[in-house]
Parts: structure tokens; sequence; C-alpha cells
């Protein structure tokens, strides 16, 4: 399909190729699995304030529901495409079965820059998209969360919508909600906590200490600025930050919640909080330190600056943010990789929790959500840890042929109907 053909789902692609060979899949799931179970693209007419008609594209992918119901996030971006989303349903579904998640991947998107919208705009906008993704989801079918551009107001606006179709309210249809919704506690922190436990589990396999731990990340957005300061509060040092207009760094380290304070009063511009020297991305990713987190977009290391890297760890924040060549660049100079679906997997088991909480009606507290996702991310972590080591491969590979092999498991045992 030449609307796939982009480099995120070909970097996807090339990542499950890779680790089919090695585990010599079976050519018929081989081919099941590369492509999505369903994908969906509609065409969103929405009334501007002006009067106007604008029509925008949505996106939502099943890549597999072997496992269960499918579940991914829907990220609004001008760089929205059925490649992009695509990929990303596919990470998710190695994601939820590595995790040991009753899921399939999905993903959903438009192609849309949100901060253009107005409030009402954005809410006819969502409204639309539910209602013309409706068919394909529910709480047992495909559960909807948050991504790149998108909120809790956004699932809110989502689940109601879907609530107005089916006469009554069904909470567990999304999750990423506001706590009076049926959301979770923990659940805008998750994916940074989950990435700062990954990497203290790093750091004690590494033999390195937590205190003499300097730490790096680019994005600065819910992923990045939660792993920040929780693996400040951890005791590292957490030397540079940057979002999409720059960053800052300070080589005696960052007082992150002061730096968030000012953060959100410049207008999210890092640079003028004044608390470090102006750096840009690409300077972020050469710093000295222990660990790198690259939690923006995908294909951030390439094979033109991966020699450049100088962290022992490298924790991915982000999906696909390392393409295949600088993967092999990185672990020739002794690079530690916590691959992105396993690093960045704590969002998507604080959903599960979520999605369990809505449906039996029942919450936990916050000391619950986050016990069990460190147990959950910690468990993965030594799973996929011996089994690089006892296979000889990577971090990442090990990652990915221990979630493909559930997942073709759950195919072979189910049969094919009819």
């Amino acid at each position: 399909m030449q609307e796939l053909d982009t480099h995120t789902f070909r970097l996807a692609v090339a990542q499950f190729d890779q680790a089919a060979d090695a585990m010599h899949l079976d050519p018929r799931l081989r081919e099941r699995l590369t492509l999505p179970q369903r994908s969906l693209i509609v065409s969103l007419p929405v009334r501007m304030d002006d009067g106007r008609v604008e029509v925008f594209t949505g996106y939502r992918v099943q890549h597999d529901s072997s496992r269960g119901p499918t579940k991914g996030g829907i990220r609004y971006h001008p760089d929205v495409n059925l490649g992009e989303v695509a990929a990303l349903a596919m990470w998710m579904t190695w994601k939820c079965a590595l995790a040991g998640l009753p899921y399939g991947g999905a993903k959903g998107g438009v192609q849309v820059s949100p901060h253009t919208l107005s409030h009402a705009e954005l809410e006819r906008l969502t409204r639309r998209y539910a209602a013309e993704i409706f068919p394909i989801i529910g709480p047992d079918k495909d559960v909807p969360a948050p991504d790149i551009g998108t909120n809790a107001q956004i699932m809110s606006w989502i689940m109601d919508t879907y609530s107005q179709q089916v006469g009554y309210a069904v909470p567990g249809v999304v999750t990423g909600k506001p706590l009076t919704l049926g959301g979770s506690l923990g659940r805008d922190e998750a994916t940074g906590r989950g990435v700062v436990s990954a990497t203290l589990e790093a750091l004690r396999h590494l033999n390195l200490s937590v205190e003499n731990t300097t730490v790096a990340v680019q994005g600065f957005g819910n992923v990045g600025s939660h792993t920040a300061r929780i693996i400040q509060e951890e005791g590292a040092r957490v030397i540079a930050v940057s979002n999409s207009r720059g960053g800052i760094y300070n080589a005696k380290g960052l007082d992150i919640p002061e730096l968030l304070r000012r953060y959100h009063t410049t207008g999210n511009s890092l640079p003028d909080t004044k608390m470090g020297e102006s750096i840009t991305n690409e300077d972020l990713l050469k710093l000295n330190c222990t660990v790198l987190v690259p939690s923006a977009l995908s294909e951030q290391i390439t094979v033109h600056n991966a020699a450049e890297l100088r962290c022992r760890i490298l924790a991915e924040g982000a999906n696909g943010p390392t393409t295949l060549d600088a993967d092999r660049i990185l672990e020739d100079n002794g690079v530690f990789i916590i691959p992105d679906i396993l690093a960045n997997s704590g969002g998507v088991i604080v959903s599960y929790f979520e999605w369990v909480q809505s449906l039996q009606r029942f919450f936990w507290s916050a000391e619950d959500i986050q016990g069990r996702l460190q147990r959950i991310i910690t468990s993965a972590f030594s799973r996929t840890l011996h089994f690089s080591i006892e296979r000889k491969t990577s971090m990442r590979m090990a990652a990915l042929m221990s979630g493909i092999d559930l997942v073709a498991q759950a195919h072979l045992q189910r049969g094919l109907h009819p």
C-alpha cells in the first residue's frame, strides 16, 4: 500500500523483519503481522468559528486484536499520516504483549495543528472524529487514549460523543480521562514514571549509582517533564532539557520543579526561563551524560549523529526515536539501549489500570497504581535482559522477539476462521 510507505512505517517493518528473521517466524504469520488488521481513513468537515467549513483527515489503525481489544493513543499533529499511525499501532502491539497486557495495538490521529484552533473548533473537530470512528471503537473493541496534541479534555469529548450514540455513559471507551469521569490517579505521569523505573533497573544492571548519574531529556512535554522531575527525585542530576523551540543546559543540574514553574509562565520557552545556557535539540543529543532520554518525535537518532552520542544509557521515551543503522553504531560504542516498547510502556500500563477501574467502577489509590506499574515494568525489564543475555542479542531485539512471539502464539492457538 503506497499510503503506508513512510519513513516511520519502514522503520517499524524493518525492526519486525529483523526480529522475525532471528525467530524464524512462520511466513504466514509474518505476512499477517506486517500489515494492520484494519485501517480507517475519515474525512472530517468542521464548521469554523467564522462560518467556513474546513475538511480535515483523520485515521484509526488497529494492528492486531488476537490478544484482546486494541489500544492506542490519538495524536493531533500536522504531520500525521497513515504510515506513521500504522507504525505506531504495530509498536503498540509488541509493547502490550511485552508488558503482559490483554491488548493488541492501535493508533489514531488527525492531520491538524491543534494550537491554531479555538476551543470550540477543537471540540467540533473531536466530536466529528469520534462520530466517524464510532463503529470500530468501544471498551471491548478498541480503546483510544491521549497522545501528542491531545489531552484529558479531548478524551472527555470522545467519551461523551460515544456515550450519546449508545444512550448511556461508557467511561471505559477511552483512557486518559479526567478523574471526575473515571480517570485513574497517576495517569498523567505514568509514561515518565515508567521510563524512570526502567532506567533505574538499567543503572543497577550496569552497577552505576543514581547519585552520580547525569540525565539529558529531549522533549519537555508530558513524558519528558515527568521523567525529568521523577528521576531528579530519585537522586539523579538533570543537566539539560529541550523542546521543539530549543533547550537549556546547566552542568550543575536543573531544579526541575522551579523550571516547570517558570516554563509555564514564559509560554513554554525553555531559554526564557534563564536557568541555563541555550542549546539546540541536536546539541542536547551529543552531551556527555549517563542517561539520554529522547522523548520527542521518532527518528531523532540516525546514522548521521549516532556516533556523536556520549551517553551510557539510551532510554527511549518516544516511539521509534532511533533508526536501525543508528542502533548498530550505538551498540558498537557500548551504549545500553532501553527500547521504546519497554521504556515508555508505563502509559499503556496505567491506561490498562484505568480501563479495568472503569469497567469495575472500583478505584485504586495512587500508591496502588505506582506499585503495580513498577512491578510490571521491572518484571518486563528483567525478562528482556535475561532474553538478551541468553540469546546474545540486543535489548531491542530481545524486546521485539518476546512481544512478537506472544502475539504469534495467540494467532496459532486461535487458528484461522473460517
